[in-house]
């Protein structure tokens, strides 16, 4: 029997929306699964862009310009933002890989950096067996209703408020 993908969403405004995708990532590969990961707005050498080079089967793409978008996107990030969409949208519909991470496709569809109409199409005409992970704060509404599951992830408290910074080996 062919197994049956299903569609995650990670959003909130806490900390931990794409380490939870990461471990999805890290427990397919672990099957043997082929995954691709896709980092929307994201351009920073981080701890999973240099484990994912020692992870057999697992590809992560980043997309992103360097800064923070911040509700003021400029064509650079409009630019870029489209390009990953491009090969997301290939790669989904290639049915090449078992899990496919969308990560902060949430905010690249807040910023209307990518239309939430591709999106929803894209979860309708994907390969039956790909698991589709979209992270990102300000998940739409309409994201929220067409996927199986949903986390949110709620800020409690968070070193930020205190004045430390992001750490390497941590948040990135």
């Amino acid at each position: 029997m062919e197994r049956k993908g299903i569609v995650q969403v990670y959003t909130g405004e806490g900390k931990g929306k794409t380490t939870a995708a990461l471990g999805q990532a890290l427990r397919a590969v672990g099957h043997g699964w082929k995954v691709l990961i896709i980092q929307f707005l994201k351009s920073r050498l981080s701890g999973e862009i240099k484990a994912a080079k020692n992870i057999p089967n697992l590809t992560i793409l980043q997309f992103g310009s360097g800064h923070f978008v911040n509700n003021k996107p400029t064509q650079e990030d409009f630019d870029i933002a489209q390009r990953a969409w491009q090969i997301a949208r290939e790669s989904v519909l290639s049915g090449t890989y078992d899990m496919v991470i969308l990560d902060e496709i949430n905010g690249a569809i807040h910023y209307k950096m990518v239309d939430v109409e591709e999106v929803l199409k894209l979860i309708e005409e994907r390969s039956p067996h790909v698991e589709l992970i979209l992270t990102g704060r300000y998940a739409h509404p309409r994201l929220i209703e067409m996927a199986d599951l949903v986390s949110e992830i709620k800020a409690v408290k968070h070193p930020y408020a205190r004045g430390i910074s992001a750490r390497e080996g941590v948040e990135y």
